[in-house]
């Protein structure tokens, strides 16, 4: 099981594998801060599609507050197909929101994704968020999104693992693309 212990400056919080136990909690984190359904459904559609490579959540006092989701997703080369990791869906509760657990839930992750030896993470994200914990639009470049360029980020976890790296992104099915 895989924990990642944050002191925070207001309160203790950690991050965790989620369990079996946690799914109506994690559906609820994510209909709470999207103020939808549709990343939760997500989420339910990538589990059932068995691409889910880590699935953390963030304990604050006890509760789950926030919840990050990576799943397996390729990038198609002219010559291969490469492995690479989707960052989505990440919710924190609006109430424990602005307090770092989201970053935190982001740097655990990757942490992890690093230990398991995975090279490149694919994030839609706010471009001034996710920069400062490198993402890059320029690391993206060379690779053809169904998303709009200047919100889709790369992210290398091993040095040089986007060299010559050039295609299409395929997500799994459960993104309906």
């Amino acid at each position: 099981m895989f924990y990642c212990g944050v002191v925070n400056f207001i309160k203790h919080y950690f991050i965790r594998e989620e369990r079996e136990g946690d799914r109506a909690l994690v559906r609820s984190i994510n209909e709470a801060a999207f103020g939808r359904a549709d990343e939760a459904d997500l989420i339910e559609r990538l589990q059932s599609e068995n691409v889910v490579l880590a699935s953390l959540v963030a304990v604050f006092d006890s509760e789950l507050v926030g919840h990050i989701l990576f799943s397996r997703m390729w990038i198609q080369t002219a010559h291969d197909l490469v492995s690479a990791v989707a960052l989505a869906p990440m919710a924190v509760l609006p109430k424990r929101q602005r307090l770092g657990i989201g970053g935190e839930m982001i740097r655990c992750g990757l942490d992890l994704l690093r230990e398991r030896a995975e090279g490149i993470v694919l994030v839609l994200g706010h471009p001034d968020y996710y920069p400062r914990f490198g993402f890059s639009c320029e690391k993206a470049c060379l690779l053809e999104s169904p998303f709009p360029a200047e919100a889709f980020m790369a992210l290398e976890l091993r040095r040089g693992a986007l060299e010559r790296v050039n295609g299409r992104v395929k997500y799994p099915a459960a993104f309906g693309l």
